[in-house]
Parts: C-alpha cells; sequence; structure tokens
C-alpha cells in the first residue's frame, strides 16, 4: 500500500461542503482521527490542534472525521460540527464531513485504514498515523492523548 493509493479518497470537507481529494495529502505525514463533540476526549482537540500548528510546516496534517457511532456523541450538523471546532478548540486542521469508521460499516478510507493496521475505531479520537509514502500506518487507541510520547516519537520519526 502507499499513499497515492490510500489517499485516493474524496470527501466532503467542513464548512463549506466542497469535495475534498485527500490525494493532495499524499507527500504528509497524515494523522487520521475520527471526532466527537460531546464526548469525554473531546479536549483532545486542543492537542491536535497544538500538534498541527507545531509541525504543519514540516509536512505535517491531521484529518478529523467526526463519527456519531459512539454513544451518538456526534449528533450535530456539519455546520454545527464547525463552529464548535472552531468556537471552542480554534480548529484550523481539515474537518471533514460525519462518516462511518467501524468495521463493518467504515467509509472505503477507514476500511483501508483498518485492514492495513488490523485495529479499528472502538470510540471517539481513535488516531491513524500514516507517513509519506503511504506504506507505513500506524494505530493508537482513544486514549493517546495528542501529546502521548510514543505518538509523538512516531511523528517525529515519520517526519525525519
Amino acid at each position: 500500500m502507499n499513499a497515492h493509493s490510500l489517499l485516493q479518497h474524496t470527501f466532503l470537507r467542513l464548512p463549506d461542503g466542497a469535495a475534498q481529494d485527500l490525494s493532495q495529502y499524499a507527500d504528509k505525514v497524515v494523522l487520521v482521527v475520527n471526532t466527537a463533540s460531546y464526548c469525554g476526549l473531546t479536549p483532545q482537540y486542543a492537542g491536535l490542534q497544538k500538534l498541527y500548528s507545531e509541525h504543519k510546516d514540516r509536512g505535517f496534517v491531521v484529518l478529523g472525521f467526526p463519527s456519531n457511532e459512539f454513544g451518538a456523541q456526534e449528533p450535530g450538523s456539519e455546520q454545527q460540527i464547525a463552529e464548535f471546532c472552531s468556537s471552542f478548540y480554534h480548529v484550523d486542521f481539515p474537518m471533514f464531513g460525519k462518516t462511518t469508521v467501524t468495521e463493518g460499516q467504515a467509509n472505503p478510507f477507514h476500511k483501508m485504514l483498518g485492514e492495513a493496521t488490523g485495529d479499528w475505531p472502538k470510540w471517539n479520537f481513535h488516531k491513524y498515523l500514516i507517513n509519506r509514502s503511504g506504506n507505513e500506518v500506524v494505530s493508537f487507541s482513544s486514549m493517546v492523548a495528542p501529546d502521548d510520547p510514543a505518538l509523538l516519537a512516531a511523528i517525529d520519526r515519520m517526519l525525519g
């Protein structure tokens, strides 16, 4: 698997609903996160934004994918999600429309990520880290915070 095949998916971007081709991120280290606005882990948005701000100039991007699959903790519309992320966490990394990420129901992109790692989201804020070439995908559970040393070390290693 490589980044060019792994990232050949299009999603609707928040807040404007425009189609966004993920292949534009093929040369970056990509952190894919399924998010929710009303979860005990929602404060991870702040750490994700910090990661993005600190590393984006080195070729790093966070991609947020809201999902309502876990405890119905993302009930809002795309506009409500975008406003929440912007107002409360000043998120400026790419966010996309609500989608499904769990095994058996996952959108094609998350299906590829789950199959590549053998690990599927079991709750909100599960993370997949993809290296620049797309031949390495590492999965991190929801309980791994954005400032976790293991995640930071993996990002730093992939950024080179």
